[in-house]
């Protein structure tokens, strides 16, 4: 009995795909500078985590030019404890409310991230949580986006 309770309680777990699959997830990037993004769903709900306090790869002037996106700012703040802790923290409480949302009828998600020019720790931030919602939920939909990169690249 206990065996097969817990073969039901992972399956569960394993299997959040069942009423989230019309659930939208919108993970954004962004620079405090340029202010935080829109919610374009119009219902407003969701996340903003200020990257600011964790270490800043803009410090190094070898890891200035590059990104979140790049190898070498990903290996920087990936060894940093308190970028594991802060990212886990984010994933529990982001979890949280999409497990939740199938419930009340909500469709869509928006889990921000900013840092002061939007370049490097809100990009990886954003980068990590995309990845681990794809991986963690299959039948929601993950859309990413890094404002402050659009913006550049468009300047």
């Amino acid at each position: 009995m206990n065996k097969t309770l817990n073969v039901m309680k992972n399956n569960e777990i394993l299997n959040h795909n069942e009423d989230d699959k019309n659930l939208t997830v919108s993970v954004k990037s962004f620079s405090y500078k340029k202010g935080i993004p829109h919610d374009e769903s119009g219902h407003g709900g969701g996340f903003v985590f200020d990257c600011r306090t964790l270490p800043n790869p803009y410090d190094d002037e070898k890891l200035r030019p590059h990104t979140g996106k790049d190898k070498n700012v990903a290996e920087f703040l990936s060894s940093k404890p308190q970028v594991a802790d802060f990212l886990d923290l984010a994933e529990k409480l982001v979890s949280m409310s999409i497990k939740e949302y199938p419930g009340k009828n909500y469709n869509h998600l928006e889990v921000c991230f900013g840092c002061t020019g939007g370049h490097h720790r809100s990009v990886y931030s954003a980068e990590r949580m995309a990845e681990f919602l794809g991986k963690t939920f299959k039948g929601i939909k993950v859309e990413l986006r890094h404002t402050a990169l659009e913006n550049s690249e468009n300047s």
